[in-house]
């Protein structure tokens, strides 16, 4: 859901406990301005200097692991806020753009390409990912909404690849 339940929001104290620290994206869904893009970017460096050199299964194995994670810890930031889909909340975009870079090299250009589908998903909320985010909430309706959005933009990317990538 993008709204939330109640009054309730996050602030910047709440990042003493460690599961807001890490549902924020260490804070950066406290940005004035597009926290979601600013999540999406946080997840692109860790994924440039994290993930980007590991081989696919790799990749795709560890972009899993923390969206399970993922899902049980903002089900216990937003439990215990009494929270909606919190624009504060970015691990979801953190995760989100690392299924949208699962196929695409370490080059700027095709990592630029995934990032604004991903967002471009993320945010317009086309059909499947308008569906997950109006049936599902708590941790799993936050998280998956956005691993959709990321799986669509990796396919895009995918036959962007095979159409222009030089043989």
């Amino acid at each position: 859901m993008s709204t939330s339940n109640g009054p309730a929001t996050l602030s910047w104290r709440d990042l003493r406990d460690p599961r807001t620290l890490l549902a924020t994206g260490f804070g950066t869904g406290f940005a004035p301005a597009a926290p979601g893009t600013v999540g999406s970017l946080l997840g692109t460096a860790i994924w440039w200097f994290v993930f980007a050199d590991l081989d696919f299964l790799m990749r795709t194995a560890s972009a899993f692991a923390v969206f399970f994670f993922g899902v049980l810890i903002v089900e216990a930031v937003v439990k215990r806020h009494n929270l909606g889909d919190e624009p504060a909340i970015v691990l979801d975009e953190i995760v989100g753009v690392w299924f949208a870079l699962l196929f695409v090299p370490k080059s700027l250009p095709w990592v630029a390409a995934a990032f604004i589908l991903f967002r471009i998903a993320d945010i317009a909320k086309p059909w499947p990912v308008s569906w997950i985010d109006t049936r599902y909430t708590g941790g799993l309706g936050i998280m998956a909404d956005d691993l959709i959005a990321g799986l669509m933009a990796a396919a895009v990317v995918s036959i962007a690849w095979l159409v222009l990538a030089p043989t």
